[in-house]
């Protein structure tokens, strides 16, 4: 496996992770990487460069970055953006992996893409749902607006330093499992 093989799991762990937060965001970023030239997609994927592809990934990102400071219509759309997240996290992999066997880049994009948008997703969605509960939605702008900052700098992170973008991802998922096994034993109780 080659340096440059590497290096493009790299950044697709770290754009899947960045979908879990935002699902347009890092699509959207990674069409602005290949549009200047940054990187170099597959080639059944460098239409994500070209202009239309731009325009509509930056009309969709502006959408969703603005329908998640509505409070229950962010709640509305984390139901329908994990298996949007899932599917985006896979093909942000599939889209960037370089030079390796089908099978295998589409195992990786679904197991490491997929996997880690999805983790990702339904940490965040279950974190607005507690402050929908807790604060009745008035939080819920505080945490769409933490969780577009977050995704816009693992989205730049991944593009510009890949290696650090997927320690950071593996301590993010390491975070958020710490949680999960922190509260599961609260939540067996009830």
């Amino acid at each position: 496996m080659t340096s440059e093989t590497m290096i493009s799991i790299f950044l697709g762990v770290g754009l899947a992770a960045s979908v879990g937060f935002r699902v347009f965001l890092p699509l959207f970023a990674l069409s602005l990487a290949s549009y200047f030239g940054l990187w170099e997609l597959n080639d059944s994927w460098s239409w994500i460069g070209s202009i239309p592809a731009l325009v509509t990934l930056g009309v969709a990102t502006l959408v969703e970055v603005f329908a998640y400071f509505i409070p229950y219509v962010d709640n509305l759309l984390d139901s329908i953006a994990l298996p949007l997240a899932t599917l985006a996290g896979t093909a942000v992999m599939v889209a960037t992996v370089a030079d390796l066997d089908p099978v295998v880049t589409w195992s990786l994009a679904i197991i490491a893409g997929g996997g880690t948008a999805a983790a990702i997703k339904g940490a965040s969605a279950t974190g607005r749902l507690t402050s929908t509960t807790t604060t009745a939605g008035l939080g819920n702008p505080v945490i769409s607006f933490i969780e577009t900052i977050t995704s816009l700098l693992f989205s730049v992170v991944s593009i510009l330093a890949p290696v650090i973008a997927s320690i950071l991802v593996i301590l993010l998922l390491i975070f958020i499992f710490a949680i999960y096994r922190k509260l599961r034993p609260r939540l067996s109780k009830k």
